[in-house]
């Protein structure tokens, strides 16, 4: 591991230490950590350096609108080998909230995404992407998905 020191003004190091406290870090270390992981990642996936991905894909629908929970469905089971789980939540008598565990290709895993957000009566679609490093094991017949930072 390697010590790296910064130097902060006072009221950039106070705003600081209130976003650790909200966001409950035990350390600066670890917070400046996470802060420079996310932006890895972010700058990966920007440059389309990420090309695996595993994410998350969390949207509201009407379930009243004509066919569109069918349609839902059948995408991910046409999308099957990128879909790995959903959970449905009923939030009231006319909204659902479905999230999405996807992984595989980066390209592929944001055209479903923004397939599944462009369906008519789909709202508040949000995709969030981790980089990751595929690892095949043939021999057990399954994928390890190692984050990339």
């Amino acid at each position: 591991m390697q010590r790296v020191t910064i130097s902060l003004d006072d009221d950039l190091a106070a705003q600081f230490d209130t976003l650790m406290a909200r966001e409950r870090y035990e350390n600066r270390s670890e917070a400046v950590r996470d802060l420079i992981r996310r932006a890895l990642e972010e700058n990966r996936l920007e440059r389309e350096e990420a090309r695996h991905c595993v994410a998350s894909l969390t949207y509201i629908f009407n379930h009243h609108e004509r066919e569109l929970a069918s349609r839902l469905t059948e995408a991910q089971h046409r999308h099957h080998d990128l879909a790995l789980s959903t959970m449905h939540v009923h939030l009231d008598h006319d909204n659902c909230l479905e999230t999405i565990v996807l992984r595989g290709p980066t390209r592929q895993v944001r055209e479903f995404a923004a397939s599944i957000v462009a369906e008519r009566g789909v709202r508040h679609g949000k995709l969030n992407l981790v980089p990751v490093e595929l690892r095949g094991y043939r021999h057990v017949g399954h994928v390890h998905a190692q984050p990339k930072t």
